[in-house]
């Protein structure tokens, strides 16, 4: 492939640093194989539990060109988001990426500002499209494949001075940009802190995630009640879970002027199982308008609650 527009290349990694992007990578747009045999594999042991949503678009997810005719590139992005303003609160709380505003909004505004300054930069007329978690897109793969971080124990993407605690997104061009080289980095090395501190042996190993395990998973992606185990995994989280991200010593760091794009809200920082449970239909739009939180529901999110309560209520009898 003849790669075009070089200088351009360097100009659109430049704007994306001054939008707030942590890390911007470039990869040529190519079949997956790999990444979808392990995805497969993933699916066919059951690990995704109730997420039927993965189980579709698999040539999409392996040939990127599917969602887009003629593209060449995609463009990875990271932009970190804060740590929990106060510590894990055994009353309730929100996980850390869910208590400020929506990311898929956020993100996605600065793809599309960048893809108007690539339009507005290049020679020629140029297609695009912005993915942030709307399309079947193998994320950290691709991130993997554009060089800006890599895929650890925890099976988050790691990025080098921003951790764990990133959002991702794409931006596909019809474009042919040179690609970056994926970076040679072993994040974890003999580093087994997400592991142990899994709480439900989510982790079954280093790299591999049983969802059916993962308190994120129970807390958001479960439509259905909890059997009395389930309840009893969910710790005191009401969306989400932070406890791996939390132990990764990577995320020690503080990268971000980008994370002011994240101000975290008070409200949800201090949500506890009794407000939850106190919420109307109302109350709960308000509460989590603009945030992924939404998503949710009242009747999850209360779900949530009621097994906090009544997890505290059979330790006092």
């Amino acid at each position: 492939m003849d790669y075009l527009q070089t200088p351009l290349k360097e100009s659109v990694r430049r704007k994306a640093m001054e939008l707030g992007f942590h890390a911007v990578g470039f990869a040529s747009i190519r079949p997956m194989y790999q990444a979808m045999e392990r995805f497969r594999k993933m699916i066919s042991e059951g690990r995704h539990g109730e997420m039927g949503y993965l189980e579709t678009g698999m040539e999409a997810r392996e040939n990127p060109s599917m969602l887009m005719a003629g593209a060449k590139t995609l463009i990875s992005v990271a932009l970190p988001w804060p740590a929990r303003p106060k510590p894990y609160d055994p009353q309730g709380s929100v996980s850390s990426h869910a208590i400020t505003q929506d990311y898929h909004l956020t993100v996605g505004q600065l793809l599309h500002e960048l893809l108007g300054f690539i339009r507005s930069k290049s020679e020629v007329p140029v297609g695009g499209l912005v993915c942030v978690d709307n399309a079947p897109v193998l994320e950290k793969a691709w991130a993997e494949a554009a060089g800006i971080g890599r895929t650890g124990k925890n099976t988050l993407l790691i990025v080098p001075g921003a951790g764990s605690r990133i959002f991702l997104g794409e931006l596909l061009l019809d474009l042919a940009m040179e690609p970056d080289e994926p970076l040679e980095l072993d994040p974890c090395g003999t580093c087994t802190a997400c592991l142990e501190n899994c709480p439900t042996g989510a982790l079954t190993e280093a790299g591999r995630l049983d969802a059916t395990r993962c308190i994120s998973y129970l807390t958001i992606e479960l439509k259905r009640e909890f059997t009395e185990e389930e309840a009893a995994m969910t710790e005191a989280w009401l969306y989400g879970c932070d406890r791996c991200t939390d132990a990764c010593p990577h995320n020690e760091v503080k990268p971000a002027d980008s994370t002011t794009l994240f101000a975290p809200l008070d409200a949800l920082v201090n949500l506890t199982a009794t407000d939850a449970l106190s919420l109307t239909g109302s109350g709960f739009r308000k509460l989590f308008a603009g945030t992924t939180g939404m998503r949710l529901g009242l009747r999850r999110l209360k779900r949530n609650a009621r097994a906090i309560k009544e997890r505290d209520e059979k330790d006092i009898r």
